[in-house]
């Protein structure tokens, strides 16, 4: 595959305009996960170093007790290295832009997954079909209305776990199953009385173990959850500044 940049250099009394092909594999260096070799999905950078790896790559790295950057060996954090890996949405967009058929391809794998271990295919990616997309979330004006009412929801039970920060009067929610723990976070922060922009000074934990702001719930689900029984039950408490 071959892309095409312009340039145009202006002259005297004329413009001369250059045409110049660059090949994706001049690009793939920049474009690949550094883990697995293959093309990023679902993008994420560590916040120390910057480098971005797959999502799934990375998390893995971290759970595995190493918590440098697998290609700098700079130090993720001593104590909560998932809390600094954050999704690159700018990285993942330019590499499915180079790459235009990785989402589908991705979308395929995961079908086989979810057939090979005789596991339900999720809602979303049924969803992900450009032509169910056409039909469910574009209203009468072709813009996008449809703000996840399509997509899987899972169940979620919100619990404080701390003295200083009281339990909701409805503890009990249903979400997207793409939401992040940061959309959580701001959930709790408003209804907590603590203001929206104080999100940052909460944590939200499962199985005792402080989740990242940019986990989804689907991550959660198949990473911390399993096979356990619904709702997803999360805790939540004030944030723990390391000195």
């Amino acid at each position: 595959m071959a892309m095409r940049s312009t340039r145009q250099l202006k002259g005297a009394s004329t413009d001369v305009q250059i045409d110049r092909k660059i090949r994706l594999r001049n690009l793939n260096e920049h474009i690949t996960c550094y883990l697995c070799e293959g093309y990023l999905v679902d993008a994420t950078t560590i916040t120390e170093c910057l480098h971005t790896f797959c999502k799934s790559c990375i998390v893995s790295h971290v759970e595995d007790g190493r918590n440098e950057c697998p290609k700098c060996e700079a130090v993720i954090h001593h104590s909560y290295p998932l809390q600094y890996l954050a999704y690159d949405r700018t990285m993942q967009d330019i590499v499915e832009k180079l790459v235009p058929k990785l989402k589908q391809s991705e979308w395929s794998r995961r079908i086989q997954f979810c057939h090979k271990n005789n596991l339900p295919i999720p809602f979303d990616i049924h969803m992900s079909n450009p032509t169910v997309m056409k039909d469910t979330s574009l209203m009468d004006d072709g813009k996008q209305q449809s703000y996840h009412r399509y997509d899987e929801q899972v169940n979620i039970f919100l619990r404080s776990t701390s003295c200083s920060l009281k339990h909701l009067k409805r503890p009990f929610l249903q979400c997207s199953i793409h939401a992040t723990i940061k959309i959580l976070k701001k959930f709790l922060a408003k209804n907590l009385g603590l203001g929206i922009h104080q999100h940052s000074e909460l944590d939200i934990l499962c199985n005792d173990e402080i989740l990242g702001k940019d986990h989804t719930l689907m991550f959660i689900l198949v990473t911390r959850w399993r096979a356990r029984k619904p709702p997803l039950q999360l805790d939540y408490r004030p944030s723990i500044v390391m000195l």
